[in-house]
């Protein structure tokens, strides 16, 4: 009788110690753990396959044991109408996931978020899921790039701009022709827009040639109320310096070896650098002048930004002005004209 109990005139064996009714031993469900864990019979079991490649798995199996594809099915855990029966896209996904394709090569540095922005108008019923989805099923990908890892220090804040051309941001980018000269980029922002006002491209740009380029903008957008800069050489020149003041322009000056304070321009040339310089090869100046233009273009243009609402910085301020009424902010005219 030891070990057994009655139970409604039957017998029954009692349950083993520390185990309720229903429950399994540990040892029996440890067998059903996660990818990694070991199984019931001593394997570790690795990561679940795709429906395609347990398809693919299938496959093999028949073909290079007697297997039969029952038996097969059953160890792949998947069903034999699912083996036979592979999911077909309709014509109007293949549309999409060509379209998808051929933007990522023509956009390579481009994510699946961005690049659905620029798809939404064609296909307005897709949401950013499938897109993820198509995505990842075209095996495409943005490779990283390895950053330099700087230590933590205390950052201060921005100051916001709430209107356009009240603030513009500026910093220099360096690259260099296949011949290996130099060649040197000032790039121009607009802090409330985030427009690329200008990029200004040549071998060298001195203190004057800043003030020039700011001559020129100023003839299309006014002059802007304030200009943030680093400490260079070009922007605390006798040249620049005796512009604002003429113009009446406050000039921001960051701090030395604190380039975030200028985060704005920072961030710019950092799309800059990723999206047109890393990939062109300029063979001389004149090419490389054409093909940022085009890129600043494409930038204000057309690229989504995420600052801006993921819409274009172009189409944020015209969205402002007809918001606000075009002589709601008035330029700065300048001191002296």
């Amino acid at each position: 009788m030891a070990g057994q109990v009655r139970r409604h005139g039957g017998r029954r064996r009692e349950a083993p110690e520390g185990a309720g009714a229903g429950e399994q031993p540990p040892q029996a469900v440890a067998g059903r753990g996660a990818p990694g864990h070991r199984g019931a019979e001593g394997r570790v079991r690795g990561k679940t396959l795709a429906p395609q490649r347990k398809r693919e798995a299938i496959r093999r199996m028949c073909e290079l044991t007697s297997i039969s594809e029952r038996r097969a099915c059953r160890l792949a855990g998947i069903s034999r109408d699912a083996f036979r029966h592979a999911p077909t896209p309709t014509p109007a996904t293949q549309t999409l996931s060509a379209r998808l394709v051929e933007l990522a090569q023509a956009r390579r540095r481009f994510g699946y978020r961005r690049l659905h922005d620029l798809l939404r108008p064609e296909f307005p019923q897709v949401n950013h899921k499938k897109i993820y989805r198509l995505y990842r099923e075209a095996k495409l990908s943005v490779r990283r790039r390895k950053k330099a890892k700087f230590p933590a220090a205390q950052r201060q804040p921005l100051r916001p701009a709430r209107h356009p051309n009240e603030v513009i941001s500026m910093d220099f980018v360096f690259d260099q022709l296949a011949s290996g000269r130099r060649i040197k980029c000032l790039t121009v922002a607009d802090d409330f827009t985030h427009e690329c006002v200008d990029i200004a491209v040549d071998h060298g740009i001195s203190g004057a040639y800043v003030v020039r380029v700011l001559e020129q903008i100023a003839c299309f957008r006014g002059y802007p109320r304030a200009v943030r800069t680093d400490n260079g050489p070009e922007f605390t020149s006798r040249a620049f310096i005796t512009w604002a003041q003429q113009r009446g322009i406050e000039h921001i000056l960051i701090e030395p070896g604190k380039p975030m304070q200028n985060g704005y321009i920072e961030s710019f040339n950092g799309k800059f650098r990723d999206e047109c310089l890393n990939e062109h090869w300029f063979t001389s100046l004149i090419q490389a002048r054409e093909v940022i233009a085009d890129w600043r273009r494409d930038f204000n243009e057309v690229r989504p930004h995420s600052s801006c609402g993921r819409i274009p910085p172009a189409q944020f301020a015209s969205n402002h002005r007809a918001q606000t009424g075009n002589n709601a902010v008035p330029f700065n005219p300048g001191l002296y004209q």
